[in-house]
């Protein structure tokens, strides 16, 4: 019997079903976490601070330069010109370096930044669960410091209408 259970729990925590790591979940109403990592570039961003007024987009994704990953900024990079014009600053976070976070955002293209959370500190602010290192996908937007719309289960090809959808009407998109 115990066999059978140390080979079941080491199944599960191979194909991810344990050993998912996160802290509660930011909920809506709730303040941009104040948290500090560096970008693409290495320069230190703080989210609180570049948050506080307007729009922002903070977004989560396993492993850049992967298929669904590519899928989702390509999304983003894609309506760019639209979230731009409705004040939209977007950063995506992995646990990738700031040197893969650079070769994926110039690879695509990205206009916007990418943050190389490699101590897991963004991830655990928002509550959001990661395993072996891996960010699950999803997406916060903030007006003015204040979560207004959260996606647990976001999207990969359709993230930017997801988002364009939750800033015409905040209180329609379930989070």
């Amino acid at each position: 019997m115990e066999l059978r259970r140390t080979v079941t729990v080491g199944i599960a925590a191979l194909f991810g079903f344990i050993g998912l790591a996160s802290a509660d979940e930011i909920a809506v109403g709730a303040r941009l976490p104040s948290v500090s990592v560096v970008d693409q570039d290495g320069s230190t961003i703080d989210l609180a601070a570049l948050g506080a007024k307007g729009w922002t987009l903070v977004y989560f994704y396993p492993k850049a330069d992967t298929p669904g990953c590519t899928k989702q900024a390509c999304s983003l990079r894609d309506a760019f010109s639209t979230l731009d014009a409705k004040g939209v600053r977007v950063f995506g976070v992995s646990s990738d370096d700031p040197e893969a976070q650079k070769a994926f955002q110039e690879k695509y293209k990205l206009p916007f930044t990418l943050l190389a959370d490699t101590e897991k500190k963004v991830m655990d602010a928002f509550g959001v669960p990661h395993t072996a290192g891996f960010a699950k996908r999803q997406a916060f937007l903030f007006k003015d410091g204040v979560l207004v719309w959260r996606d647990l289960t976001a999207s990969t090809e359709q993230q930017a209408a997801d988002v364009l959808a939750a800033i015409e009407n905040p209180a329609a998109v379930t989070g």
